[in-house]
C-alpha cells in the first residue's frame, strides 16, 4: 500500500503536473509521516526508502539514471532521507505516546467501573462470589479466579476457569506475595496484599493489563474484601446490641404490664376464696375482672410473641379477596370492652371493591387503632371509622378526638416500645401495638400514617393495594 501511495505521486507529479524538485521532495516527504502516523515505523522506513529512489530516478537530472549529476542534489537527496527517517521515528514516537495514553486511560476508566461494582455489595459471601465476574465483565478477559487465604478457598469465574488456575499456582502467588505475568500464555497472577501481609490471589486469563493497573486490580479487591468482612462484623454486633436491648426492653415493659392483670386477678381470686360474704352481683363483678384481665393477659402475650416473629419473619399470612368491612365488624367485636362508653360512627361506602389481605391480621390492626382510640379518647367522644376509595387503593381511618399527638412524636409512635410522652404514665401500654400494625399493613404492600392536632384528636389511616 505504501508502495502504491509513493507510485501515484511519482506517477502524477511526473505524468500532469512538472513541478521543481523542492515540491516533489515535500510531497513525498509529506506522504511518509502519514504513513508512519497510520502504521508505524515499519511501514515508514520503506516507503522512506522507496520515495528516496524514485525522487532519485525520476526527478534528479540525469534522469532514468540512478546517478546525480550536480553534487548539490546528493545534498538534496541526502537530506530528504534523512528528514523522512528522522521524521518517521518522530511520528512513530507520538503514535505509541498517544496509544499509551490510550490504553491507561482506558485502564482507568475500567478501574473505576471496577471499583463501584465491588462497592455495590457489603455482604461477604455475595462480594467474593462476584468479584471474577466484575473482573471479565470489567476489564473484557476471558476468565478469573480468586483465592482467599483465611478461609483457604478459591471463587472461580466458570467452569473453563477451572482448568487454567491450577489451585497450587494461586496459593504459591498468595503465599510468595509477588505477581508472576506470563505474557505469552495471556495469564497474570496477582498477590491481594493489605500492607505487607497478603490476604489472597488472583488469576487473570486473556490478562493484557500493565502491571501498576494489575496491582491497582489486586489492592481494590483486598480492600474490597476487609471491608465488607468489617462491615459484616459490624453489622452483626449491631445484630446483637440491639436484639439485647430489644430484649431488655420488652421485658421491663411486659413485666410491668403482666403484673397489673396479674394482681387484678390475684386479688379477685382470694375475696372470692376468702369467708367474705358476697352476693351475686358482686361475685359476677369479680368474676368479670378475672375474665377481663385473662383476656388482657393473652394480648399482651400474643403482642410480644407477634414482635418476636416480625423480627425474624415468621410471621404467616392467608391472603384471600375480602371487602374491608368484614375486617372492620370484626375488629369491633373485638374492641368492644375498649369502645364502651364512646359512640361509634362507621361510614363505609356500598359496592366498594375487595381487597387482597389477611382477614384476621388487618381486622388485629383494625382493633389496634380501635383501642388506642378508645384509650387515649375522653370518655363520652365518639370514634370515626371511614373507608374511601383512592386511585388503586382501599384508605381506612380511624379518627378520635382525644389529645392528639405533638409533630415530633407522629412519626416515633410507630417505634417499638415507645409511647407517648404525656400519657406514658397515665394510661397501660407496651408500645407494641402500632408498631406490629404498621408491620402488617407494609406487609401488605400498603400505608399506614397519623395526622394530628394537638387537642382536637388523631386520625390513623392505613392504604391496601386494590384486589
Amino acid at each position: 500500500m505504501s508502495a502504491a501511495i509513493v507510485c501515484a505521486i511519482v506517477w502524477v507529479y511526473f505524468r500532469w503536473f512538472h513541478v521543481n524538485p523542492t515540491t516533489v521532495g515535500f510531497s513525498l516527504l509529506l506522504a511518509v509521516l502519514l504513513i508512519s502516523a497510520a502504521w508505524g515505523l515499519r511501514y515508514a522506513i520503506f516507503t522512506s526508502a522507496l520515495a528516496t529512489i524514485a525522487y532519485n530516478y525520476f526527478f534528479l537530472p540525469p534522469l532514468f539514471k540512478f546517478t546525480i549529476a550536480d553534487p548539490k542534489n546528493w545534498i538534496s537527496l541526502v537530506a530528504f532521507l534523512a528528514t523522512s527517517v528522522i521524521a518517521s521515528q518522530l511520528s512513530e514516537q507520538a503514535r505509541r505516546s498517544t496509544l499509551h495514553a490510550e490504553q491507561r486511560r482506558t485502564e482507568v476508566e475500567r478501574l473505576y467501573a471496577f471499583s463501584q461494582q465491588l462497592w455495590l455489595s457489603e455482604n461477604v459471601f455475595e462480594l467474593l462470589n462476584m468479584i471474577p465476574k466484575h473482573l471479565v465483565d470489567a476489564f473484557q478477559i476471558r476468565g478469573a479466579a480468586l483465592f482467599l487465604e483465611g478461609k483457604q478457598e478459591i471463587y472461580f469465574f466458570d467452569e473453563p476457569s477451572r482448568s487454567q488456575f491450577p489451585i497450587d499456582e494461586l496459593k504459591t502467588i498468595s503465599i510468595r506475595g509477588e505477581p508472576v505475568l506470563n505474557r505469552d500464555q495471556g495469564v497474570c497472577y496477582m498477590p491481594l496484599r493489605m500492607g505487607v501481609r497478603s490476604v489472597g490471589a488472583l488469576g487473570l486469563a486473556g490478562c493484557n493489563l500493565s502491571r501498576e493497573s494489575l496491582e491497582a486490580v489486586g489492592s481494590l479487591v483486598a480492600i474490597s474484601i476487609e471491608r465488607a468482612h468489617t462491615v459484616d462484623k459490624l453489622a452483626r454486633s449491631e445484630a446483637a446490641r440491639e436484639s439485647d436491648r430489644l430484649r431488655s426492653v420488652l421485658l421491663d415493659s411486659v413485666t410491668h404490664e403482666f403484673r397489673t392483670p396479674l394482681t387484678a386477678m390475684k386479688a379477685s381470686a382470694e375475696t372470692l376464696l376468702s369467708d367474705a360474704v358476697l352476693d351475686k352481683p358482686q361475685q359476677r363483678d369479680l368474676l368479670q375482672v378475672i375474665n377481663e384481665e385473662c383476656d388482657r393477659l393473652n394480648r399482651l402475650i400474643g403482642e410480644a410473641a407477634e414482635v418476636a416473629q416480625l423480627d425474624a419473619n415468621q410471621l404467616q399470612f392467608q391472603f384471600e379477596n375480602h371487602q374491608i368491612k368484614d375486617a372492620i365488624d370484626k375488629a369491633i367485636q373485638a374492641s368492644q370492652h375498649a369502645l364502651r362508653g364512646h359512640p361509634l360512627d362507621v361510614t363505609v361506602p356500598p359496592n366498594l371493591p375487595q381487597v387482597r389481605m389477611d382477614l384476621d391480621r388487618i381486622a388485629e390492626v383494625i382493633t389496634h387503632l380501635l383501642d388506642n382510640a378508645g384509650k387515649y379518647s375522653p370518655p363520652g367522644t365518639p370514634i370515626h371509622v371511614a373507608v374511601e376509595k383512592k386511585d388503586s387503593e382501599l384508605v381506612t381511618s380511624v379518627a378520635d378526638h382525644g389529645a392528639g399527638i405533638d409533630q415530633l412524636e407522629q412519626e416515633m409512635i410507630f417505634e417499638k416500645f415507645y409511647r407517648g410522652r404525656s400519657q406514658r404514665m397515665i394510661i397501660q401500654g407496651t408500645g407494641m401495638g402500632l408498631p406490629i400494625a404498621r408491620a402488617i399493613i407494609q406487609l401488605h404492600r400498603g400505608e399506614m400514617g397519623v395526622t394530628s392536632q394537638l387537642g382536637r384528636g388523631s386520625v390513623f389511616y392505613f392504604s391496601l393495594p386494590l384486589a
